[in-house]
């Protein structure tokens, strides 16, 4: 009998990696900032590597700045936005699900309020949301908390950045698993 490979197991021909708000005058005010920002771009380098989109979004860029500079070389230009769930941002959604891409990586700030809020409208949209714990996080341990209950009980998968890596990635006959295994490794 072959092999059935979990429909629940990250893809990267299904998978997509939407960036929500990690902003320049934000990040001052998440202790967890550091650690956030570092995840994404570890995320974002495999994404690239193994051809998962990416996508951002920054909310009011006006009054907030735009993203942090690390984020910024690395992704393409974010959508603007007043809304606070990111899923008005219509050009990388419409085009990924359009690719048939229905399983989206969220990480941002602030977890109780974009992130939770996208998460909710994309859920609703059918498409399988997945939130990397590490590269999410709110100014209050509490409102992160209770957000990341929220999303679970409404059907979103909490994952870790690694897990996300090597899932993409696949086996360890792929050219690619070196790379990944030294990003893992840093």
């Amino acid at each position: 009998m072959p092999h059935l490979r979990s429909p629940h197991r990250l893809d990267p021909k299904r998978s997509a990696l939407l960036v929500i708000d990690i902003q320049e005058k934000l990040v001052p005010a998440i202790r967890s900032a550091d650690n956030v920002i570092r995840t994404t771009v570890r995320l974002i380098e495999t994404a690239n590597l193994l051809g998962v989109p990416t996508a951002a979004t920054v909310q009011y860029p006006k009054g907030l700045g735009g993203l942090v500079g690390e984020l910024a070389e690395r992704l393409p230009p974010p959508e603007e936005k007043l809304d606070f769930s990111a899923a008005v941002c219509r050009g990388a959604l419409d085009a990924w699900t359009a690719d048939g891409r229905d399983q989206i990586l969220v990480v941002g700030i602030e977890t109780h309020i974009c992130v939770l809020q996208t998460v909710l409208d994309l859920l609703a949209e059918g498409l399988r949301v997945y939130v990397v714990a590490e590269a999410v996080a709110a100014r209050h341990g509490r409102d992160h908390e209770v957000a990341i209950d929220r999303m679970v009980d409404c059907g979103a998968v909490i994952v870790t950045a690694e897990s996300v890596m090597f899932e993409w990635c696949g086996t360890a006959d792929r050219p690619e698993f070196k790379q990944i295994s030294k990003w893992v490794k840093s």
